[in-house]
């Protein structure tokens, strides 16, 4: 069936469907990884975007359940080259056209994803329509000059509060659409994983009488959150703190930095210096904000990682309280692996504060 995928900038682009049909509108953003799409699929990160996937062959080894970052794609859409429809792998439980289907989302292949990558990242991120159907190019442009839904991580993180028990460290996780392998990387560390709903007061948090505090990964502006940015206030200096993603640019928000929009984000692997150390380590990077230089406060935190490619900001650390974040994603899966190292500082940053007497369980 053909497909077409419209942006708002009028530029046209006709494919094949494959997944679900109908239309779908969303952020169009371009993934420079050659594989791990299903755990880019997943990422609750990319609720509400399009994804294009640069490697030209995507689908090869189908889909398991065990990779899933979340119970399910929060995508608007799904760009490749060329869609395998037969996967050879013997973990395969369904293909990506079957997978989008149960979910109600849009594919479509057969497109120069190479234009498409090279429009995004010369002109930005824009709206993108993808259409199974015949309606008049004066219709899609209508709808795409209405604007996306601001709710991303009211819809992707979770109601409730969940205890996954065990021996080791107390870790309050506040959810604003984290990855499974977070949980994954405290787990295999003896954490016990208590994740809140995003707007958990910090009375609430603390009354878990946690080891630390965990700022997951999310989707959209960190400016759409000012309660979480009050909850971080409060929780500083009581209890360690480690941010990821969203959570890294909530924390800065928190102490009085400023956050603003990438004019294409980084999606895929990108090499980052720790600048203490002097090494560099291949990142896994999903966001499309980050923390300007010249917007933090030196006297209240450090820069401690930067993107070799552009200089964005990638860590911060608080000069007085136990605290420190990244902008990538350290809990990267499948990879890449180097920087799993930073989720060892953290349960030596919650030791050196336990020695201290502060957090005692109940």
């Amino acid at each position: 069936m053909k497909a077409r995928l419209l942006l708002e900038d009028g530029t046209l682009f006709t494919g094949l469907s494959f997944g679900s049909e109908g239309s779908s509108i969303g952020e169009v953003v371009f993934n420079t990884s050659m594989t791990g799409y299903q755990e880019i699929l997943t990422d609750p990160s990319y609720c509400g975007q399009m994804i294009t996937m640069t490697y030209p062959l995507i689908g090869n080894y189908g889909l398991t359940r065990d990779d899933y970052e979340s119970l399910r794609p929060y995508a608007h859409g799904l760009i490749v080259r060329e869609y395998a429809e037969y996967a050879s792998n013997w973990r395969n439980e369904k293909s990506i056209s079957t997978f989008l289907k149960e979910f109600g989302i849009l594919g479509i292949s057969g497109i120069d994803t190479r234009m498409l990558t090279r429009k995004i990242r010369n002109q930005g991120t824009m709206k993108g329509i993808i259409t199974t159907g015949d309606e008049p190019l004066a219709e899609l442009k209508e709808r795409l000059t209405h604007p996306l839904p601001q709710d991303q991580v009211q819809r992707v993180s979770t109601k409730s509060i969940h205890i996954s028990p065990n021996y080791g460290k107390r870790v309050v996780l506040i959810d604003f659409g984290a990855k499974h392998n977070i949980q994954r990387e405290l787990f295999e560390r003896n954490c016990e994983v208590i994740s809140v709903p995003p707007y958990t007061s910090a009375e609430e948090i603390l009354r878990f009488n946690p080891d630390g505090v965990i700022l997951s990964n999310g989707p959209g502006n960190p400016k759409d959150l000012p309660e979480a940015v009050a909850t971080i206030q409060k929780l500083l200096g009581k209890v360690p703190m480690f941010g990821i993603s969203l959570g890294h640019q909530l924390f800065a928000l928190a102490c009085g930095a400023d956050t603003a929009q990438m004019k294409f984000g980084h999606h895929g692997n990108q090499p980052v210096q720790e600048l203490l150390t002097g090494k560099t380590v291949i990142t896994s990077q999903n966001h499309g904000y980050m923390v300007p230089r010249d917007s933090v406060p030196e006297e209240l935190l450090t820069i401690t990682h930067i993107a070799i490619n552009g200089g964005t900001i990638e860590g911060l650390e608080h000069c007085e309280h136990p605290a420190f974040t990244v902008q990538f994603q350290p809990e990267s899966a499948p990879g890449p692996l180097d920087s799993g190292y930073i989720f060892d500082r953290f349960i030596k940053l919650m030791d050196s504060f336990n020695r201290k007497g502060v957090v005692i369980h109940a």
